[in-house]
């Protein structure tokens, strides 16, 4: 029963963030090296902070809805 909640749910939650996340990753890296977003800048600073946190706020809260449907 445990490992097929595991398959059926966290597996696809690990892959979707890990394999999505080499992609989100090394696009911002590719943006900031690039110059395209420049950290010293104010608003390139705050959209930097939006990014990151809006990849960070759906990992939580897919893992947050995911913990909800199974276990509460």
């Amino acid at each position: 029963m445990i490992l097929q909640t595991v398959f059926q749910t966290w597996l696809p939650f690990i892959y979707l963030y890990v394999v999505g996340g080499i992609f989100f990753f090394s696009g911002m890296y590719i943006i900031i090296k690039s110059g395209s977003l420049d950290p010293k800048k104010r608003t390139h600073k705050l959209w930097i902070k939006v990014l990151f946190g809006g990849y960070f706020f759906f990992l939580f809260l897919h893992a947050f809805l995911i913990i909800s449907a199974l276990y509460l």
